[in-house]
């Protein structure tokens, strides 16, 4: 098993003082660093994995230790096809367009990424719009939807031989939801439509059950991982009574599902990516065997070595505040002084930036970071 497996598997494992595997979440500051003169530039790279695989030799992360596979959406629904991306109206410096998921999306002219657009609607208002503009769209049975994934395939079993961990992505049901009724209307629909929403996660169901039962035929998995953004800077964006009724029989059936198919009896983790404060639906999330927290936001007032503390068998990533990245480098390691001695010693702790570093990080103070994580990492 090449170095970087054994540094993921004994993260999995919960191994106390075990070297941490180095990895970064994501990066907002990267057009910035790059017009600085301080990264190269992706017109210089065939594409985007190439200059990842650059940046993870600048800053020193570990090689890739794990495989996944998608087909069943990230912060959207897994739709094939999707809607056709269109601009539907010039408005000056702004233009609004219709995207892959069939939302109204108003952006800067000529920039579409790295800042949060404005969302001005959604395809789904009721039924008949559910039925017309959606859910054929999430037909298991869409000629080439099964095809689409056999690159990742082929990539999880050459992984897996390398003693890689094995993951099933699957957008989470409130971030699906969300994605196609917009978060103020999605509120009201749990009130005023509540067989409009489990028609919806029927579908979600249906497609990701039959999906999983495809892989599994060829990949022994080791994680499920819903990209779910269920909480905001103060806990739930949707109350733990509307979790468990529109979310988890759908949840548990399908996590269920996929272990009883597992074709050699490991244990599949299960990791919610949150956002936010995500403390006060740990229990809530656990009575489902969600056994990985992420990103464990420190700016929405997430403790990691409390929450290290209460629940030892807990893995979670994440957990480097991104505010303390843009301050001086005694900040960076005063904070790092803290929080990596516990988490290292308590194991089954991945240390990133709790979301994307932003651009008020300055490019010395992160390669600084790097330094002393790769100290404290060894």
């Amino acid at each position: 098993m090449n170095p970087e497996s054994v540094k993921i598997r004994d993260f999995y494992s919960i191994k106390p003082d075990a070297p941490l595997y180095q990895k970064e979440f994501g990066f907002y500051v990267m057009d910035k660093w790059i017009k600085d003169g301080y990264v190269r530039g992706y017109d210089e790279f065939p594409d985007r994995n190439a200059h990842w695989a650059y940046l993870a030799e600048l800053f020193r992360y570990d090689p890739p230790a794990v495989n996944g596979l998608g087909g069943l959406g990230w912060c959207e629904a897994g739709l094939m096809p999707c809607f056709e991306t269109k601009v539907l109206e010039d408005r000056g410096d702004y233009e609004l367009v219709q995207d892959f998921a069939g939302r109204h999306v108003l952006y800067f002219k000529g920039r579409r990424d790295g800042f949060m657009p404005e969302y001005v609607d959604h395809p789904v208002k009721d039924m008949r719009t559910w039925e017309e503009n959606v859910k054929w769209r999430m037909d298991p049975h869409t000629p080439g939807r099964l095809e689409a994934r056999e690159d990742e395939i082929n990539g999880a079993l050459a992984g897996a031989a390398k003693g890689h961990i094995i993951v099933q992505g699957v957008v989470g049901g409130y971030m699906y939801l969300r994605s196609l009724m917009g978060p103020e209307a999605l509120l009201y629909k749990f009130y005023d439509e509540p067989e409009l929403i489990h028609a919806c996660m029927k579908t979600w169901f249906e497609l990701a059950d039959h999906i999983i039962a495809h892989h599994q035929k060829r990949v022994d998995f080791d994680e499920l991982f819903f990209g779910e953004d269920i909480c905001y800077n103060h806990g739930p964006l949707i109350s733990p009574d509307m979790i468990k009724e529109f979310l988890f029989p759908y949840y548990q059936q399908l996590y269920e599902n996929m272990k009883k198919r597992a074709r050699d009896g490991r244990t599949i983790h299960f990791q919610i990516d949150t956002d936010g404060f995500c403390e006060p639906v740990i229990d809530l999330y656990r009575t489902l065997g969600a056994d990985y927290f992420s990103p464990f936001e420190i700016a929405s007032n997430n403790d990691p070595i409390e929450v290290g503390r209460r629940y030892p068998d807990l893995r979670m990533s994440g957990c480097i505040d991104k505010r303390v990245l843009a301050q001086t480098k005694d900040d960076i390691d005063r904070y790092l002084d803290r929080l990596l001695p516990v988490m290292r010693r308590r194991g089954g702790f991945i240390p990133t930036c709790d979301h994307g570093v932003p651009e008020e990080v300055p490019f010395e103070n992160y390669m600084h970071f790097r330094e002393r994580m790769l100290e404290y990492g060894k």
